[in-house]
């Protein structure tokens, strides 16, 4: 699939930012993974790199034009996570896309100018709260509730797995508003930081240092005006956050993947046992051809999720497929690292 010189010098420019800004902060950051510290930057990187990102441009790559975005198209951006996705530094170029793309499609105008506009602009922290403690991989089996009282309605519940709730200017909840079963009744709210009743009750310890939260809803009262797409039509407005997220996923899988794969090749034309290059040996060359096989299968069915996803055709099958391949193609390409 071929892309403009515009698109291609873009990606030129996400590789270099990689490579001058991102690689080089590595050692400090698995160093402190090692020690077993919080896999993250600190703020003095952060601010740096936030910095550095402005000064090239390289801010709202997917953001609406009207907004000062440069709306680069899905297959465009899927290189781009490709490249970040080659260095184990966390970062990514903000603002963060998935809740971009949900508020850019199915906010008010009102909606919009309060939230979206400053989001892009990098003055505001969002978070999303899905998941629950008994439906976590069933978005549709939540409980939460939110009760029309007047003109606001009131949520009552448990959210999981939330990063960024405890500093999040704004944050995009689900609950289900009526009796209906699966996806029926499911609303999106965007509630405001230091709002009553959104309390974050715990911090949660993940792999690698890295923490997300429990999040409690109890009485949480939120104006009629702050329901987003829609009562009711919140399960659709998910699940075109929820593909975006799993295709950006993809895409970081794909550049670790290559960035594995890459060092493989080096180490076999460096390392001589019994006399004999590793990349001599028949064994590590299948390793290769096979990782290099599923790599650029991986990218094929990336691209063709995408493709459907720019021609506005039905493509959620696809996306799950594909963030199920990503995550396993870069697990299987890591271990077969000699």
């Amino acid at each position: 699939m071929s892309l403009s010189e515009e698109h291609e010098m873009i990606i030129d420019l996400v590789r270099k930012f990689v490579t001058s800004e991102l690689l080089p902060l590595e050692p400090a950051v698995l160093a402190r993974e090692a020690d077993g510290k919080q896999w993250h930057l600190t703020p003095e990187e952060n601010e740096h790199l936030m910095a550095r990102t402005k000064e090239l441009g390289l801010w709202g790559l997917d953001a609406p034009e009207s907004t000062g975005g440069y709306n680069l198209p899905n297959t465009v951006m899927a290189r781009i996570n490709e490249e970040l996705g080659t260095t184990a530094v966390p970062f990514t170029f903000p603002p963060d896309s998935p809740n971009l793309l949900m508020l850019e499609k199915h906010g008010t105008p009102e909606q919009k100018a309060k939230y979206l506009a400053p989001y892009i602009e990098g003055k505001t922290i969002s978070a999303i709260c899905i998941s629950e403690p008994n439906a976590g991989g069933d978005p549709a089996a939540m409980t939460t509730r939110a009760v029309p009282d007047g003109g606001d309605y009131v949520l009552n519940g448990r959210k999981i797995w939330i990063s960024r709730a405890p500093y999040a200017d704004f944050t995009i909840a689900m609950a289900r508003v009526g009796d209906g079963k699966r996806h029926q009744g499911i609303t999106a709210f965007i509630i405001d930081k230091n709002t009553p009743g959104y309390n974050v009750e715990r911090e949660i310890k993940m792999l690698s240092g890295l923490r997300t939260f429990e999040v409690l809803l109890e009485d949480c009262r939120i104006p009629a005006t702050q329901v987003l797409g829609g009562v009711g039509e919140g399960f659709a407005a998910m699940q075109d956050r929820l593909v975006s997220r799993r295709i950006e996923m993809v895409g970081i899988c794909i550049g670790m993947s290559v960035r594995a794969m890459q060092m493989m090749i080096d180490w076999a034309k460096e390392r001589v046992t019994f006399g004999e290059k590793l990349a001599d040996r028949q064994a590590v060359q299948w390793w290769i051809a096979d990782g290099q096989t599923k790599i650029h299968a991986c990218r094929l069915m990336c691209l063709h999720t995408l493709w459907l996803k720019d021609q506005g055709l039905p493509h959620t099958a696809e996306a799950a497929m594909c963030k199920w391949w990503g995550p396993k193609l870069a697990f299987e390409v890591v271990q077969s690292l000699p």
